[in-house]
């Protein structure tokens, strides 16, 4: 096993739901990497937004990391106690002319061309300035006439012009809300966080998240982005595909299913390892070359549909 000293790693889940195939690849590859680099891994509820969710998600989602072995290195961070840090970052923005208030309604930017997840790219409509007899409801960040490039350690080289693919993003939503690329900026800087290791869903937002390192003085991570489990249809799995919740009475089972869909070295005596001896092995087995260069992997049946956990 090799090892990377100061790595910071983390896992950072939206407590919408219970924890399913597709959060514990995230869960188990971010862990696994900053395991095999002797590294510190973290976990941070990303709870920002209240409507998404469900009552007593972030406290079972810890609840079957623990049962699953994961164990993180310092106490979990919630985001909903950290609006001061964020304000602070807005105010920092504001002063140096990066900010400006918007009033347009999703609605309103609906029909804009999209960029490269299928999002509206903001038009620049209040960029200079809030229509006569507009209201300001959102806070939104200016981009410039510039290319974001980087390097994914699985996905290769990944550029995005910020003004045509992305356009000008939300920081404050329009119901008072820290909007999720800032808080995850802030949040990963004030952790210290050196690798972050998440789905490929989130690639297209990385651009986004170093424009606005760029312009607070943050340490930009490196970054890997692992394939997105799918179900049937082609979709995330998630609250509204159902997502089963991953079983904790067949933790072994499931750990080798992610370690196949990781293109992981699987050991033949992996029951009579136990849990913590699986995780130990697949640490020192880790091998960041075999993982799949793809953004969406088909998820192993069983773990696509609800269904009772025993």
């Amino acid at each position: 096993m090799t090892g990377l000293a100061g790595y910071r790693g983390r896992f950072a889940p939206s407590p919408s739901g219970p924890l399913h195939f597709g959060s514990l690849v995230a869960a188990l590859g971010s862990y696994l990497d900053a395991r095999h680099q002797h590294g510190t891994w973290l976990v941070r509820m990303e709870d920002l937004d209240p409507p998404r969710e469900a009552p007593g998600a972030a406290a079972e989602i810890l609840r079957t990391l623990e049962a699953y072995g994961l164990e993180w290195d310092a106490p979990v961070e919630y985001q909903s106690r950290r609006s001061a840090h964020y304000a602070t970052a807005l105010s920092r923005l504001e002063r140096d002319g990066h900010l400006y208030a918007c009033a347009c309604s999703r609605r309103e930017i609906a029909d804009s061309r999209t960029g490269p997840a299928g999002v509206p790219v903001y038009p620049g409509t209040c960029r200079n300035g809030l229509p006569p007899g507009r209201a300001p409801r959102a806070l939104r960040v200016r981009v410039y006439d510039q290319h974001i490039r980087f390097r994914d350690a699985v996905q290769g080289v990944v550029e995005q012009a910020l003004a045509t693919e992305a356009g000008d993003f939300v920081l404050r939503r329009a119901d008072g809300l820290y909007a999720y690329q800032l808080a995850v900026v802030v949040d990963d800087a004030a952790q210290g966080i050196t690798h972050v290791v998440r789905g490929a869903d989130l690639i297209d937002s990385t651009p986004r998240q170093i424009h606005l390192q760029r312009l607070l003085g943050y340490r930009q991570p490196d970054y890997l982005h692992l394939p997105v489990a799918v179900n049937a249809a082609g979709e995330k799995l998630g609250k509204q595909t159902c997502a089963a919740a991953v079983p904790v009475h067949e933790r072994i089972a499931t750990i080798l299913a992610v370690l196949r869909f990781l293109h992981q070295p699987v050991p033949a005596d992996a029951t009579s390892l136990g849990v913590r001896g699986l995780l130990d092995l697949a640490a020192r087995q880790w091998d960041r070359q075999a993982l799949p260069r793809q953004r969406t992997r088909a998820v192993p049946t069983g773990f696509q549909q609800a269904r009772a956990v025993p």
